[in-house]
């Protein structure tokens, strides 16, 4: 699965679109995704930006064995 995390901008064909932080971290733990575009600036700083998955990945990371997906930018 691809996973396209963006408040403005249209859902490119191909792939499933996210609002928030926490939608794109739920289907990451549902494992199967493949690629991952995240924009930063989602509209609410206090919800959360696109950078927020981030952290929670390099977590993961080091301290499971999750295997990251593809990071692209924004713009795909």
């Amino acid at each position: 699965m691809k996973i396209y995390l963006d408040d403005e901008r249209p859902t490119p064909d191909g792939w499933h679109g996210c609002r928030w932080p926490e939608e794109v971290i739920q289907l990451l733990n549902a494992d199967g995704v493949t690629h991952l575009s995240l924009d930063h600036d989602l509209g609410d700083d206090a919800h959360g930006t696109g950078y927020d998955v981030v952290p929670w990945i390099e977590e993961q990371v080091a301290t499971t064995n999750f295997q990251p997906p593809n990071l692209l930018a924004s713009d795909v």
